[in-house]
């Protein structure tokens, strides 16, 4: 029983601490924060300026693939001045994306949407591939662990009761066995009927994985907040400055007492993971840049990569991310970039559906609210 609580508590260390919020870095144990009504228009700093894009003329040298856009790429400022988000105004958690500094990204074409199972499932017909959520463990992984608890599963979250501490992320996230993109919210579950909903369960290598068989690639960092932003400059959201404009939500956030059984209202039409292009598309023609899933992307999630561009004094040309991931918060866990926040998104809790902010994920890891859409170059 005393190994099985150290496999369970290892297992949760990698999957849940990975593609949580480093909140509980930020509050001291003694001082708890419960779901509240927190204020919808976040503070932003005076110190950083968003300069005008500068979009590229040059039109789409061919008919997009099926499924994807012409992205024309160009020069624009990136990433956030927001101060705080979530937790109510915390101070300093956007940190890892500012400073605001000057990007330029050659022309591109982006999946519309995020990747569906039904396309995942044509992937994984063609050439059998296994994601790591479906591959047992080993014990090379977990040497603690007793080879009955080394069981093929993933991350699923798990609402609690009533509202709880919001420092602690490990109450409403539980790793169970024999989940995986089939079976995305656990064994019983199915995707049948669910043809259009985007993919999860899918780690970083899955997501490549697939890329490089569609012929395609994950997008860079600055590839997908260039098209994200759509053209625009310095906005909050991908369709504006108004987290509902005319009063209606314009993403699959979550709406409600987070994290607690039936606390979302689905004010927004969906409670839980939605079809894809259920809302209007950005600029671009993109749907979904926030909520819904988060999505990989390629670059190696570094704290201070954002400072290193902007004190060279140059605009960052095509930047493919940093030589090596670093996040001193959890230095032991390989990292890269996840993009565009999840249903599971909130005011009360991450507000990383903001255009210019990011999340971060341990490459094997995965949950039942991360996807991931490809790129292809020209």
């Amino acid at each position: 029983m005393k190994n099985k609580t150290y496999w369970i508590i290892a297992v949760l260390a990698i999957f849940i601490i990975s593609i949580a919020y480093s909140f509980t870095k930020l509050k001291t144990p003694k001082e708890k924060v419960t779901a509240m009504n927190c204020a919808e228009t976040p503070t932003v700093s005076g110190e950083s300026e968003f300069k005008p894009t500068i979009v590229n003329k040059t039109a789409s040298p061919s008919k997009a693939p099926k499924g994807m856009v012409w992205i024309p790429g160009g020069e624009f400022s990136m990433g956030s001045n927001v101060e705080d988000e979530s937790l109510c105004s915390i101070k300093g958690v956007t940190k890892d994306a500012a400073p605001i500094h000057r990007v330029y990204v050659d022309g591109y074409f982006m999946d519309q949407t995020e990747v569906t199972n039904e396309e995942y499932a044509a992937f994984v017909k063609a050439t059998g591939y296994i994601t790591v959520a479906e591959q047992k463990p080993t014990k090379e992984e977990f040497p603690t662990a007793n080879e009955e608890d080394l069981i093929t599963g993933s991350v699923i979250f798990t609402p609690t009761d009533s509202a709880v501490n919001l420092n602690n992320f490990l109450q409403w996230w539980s790793y169970v066995g024999g989940t995986d993109w089939k079976h995305p919210e656990g064994p019983q579950s199915t995707i049948k009927g669910r043809e259009k909903y985007p993919v999860v369960q899918i780690a970083y290598e899955d997501a490549a994985a697939y890329a490089k068989w569609a012929g395609k690639r994950l997008p860079t960092e600055a590839e997908w907040e260039f098209a994200a932003r759509g053209g625009k400059t310095g906005n909050l959201y991908a369709w504006g400055n108004t987290l509902k404009p005319n009063g209606k939500f314009q993403a699959n956030i979550y709406q409600g007492n987070f994290p607690v059984k039936d606390g979302d209202t689905g004010e927004d039409g969906f409670k839980g993971i939605a079809p894809t292009g259920q809302f209007a598309p950005n600029p671009y023609g993109l749907y979904d840049m926030a909520g819904n899933v988060w999505e990989w992307v390629n670059d190696w999630y570094s704290i201070s990569y954002y400072s290193e561009l902007a004190e060279s004094g140059k605009v960052a040309k095509n930047p493919q991310g940093p030589n090596a991931y670093s996040d001193p918060n959890d230095p032991t866990q390989i990292k890269r970039v996840h993009r565009g926040g999840s249903f599971l998104c909130t005011d009360q809790y991450c507000t990383r559906y903001m255009v210019g902010t990011r999340g971060k994920g341990e490459i094997r890891s995965a949950a039942n609210h991360l996807g991931f859409r490809c790129v292809k170059s020209i």
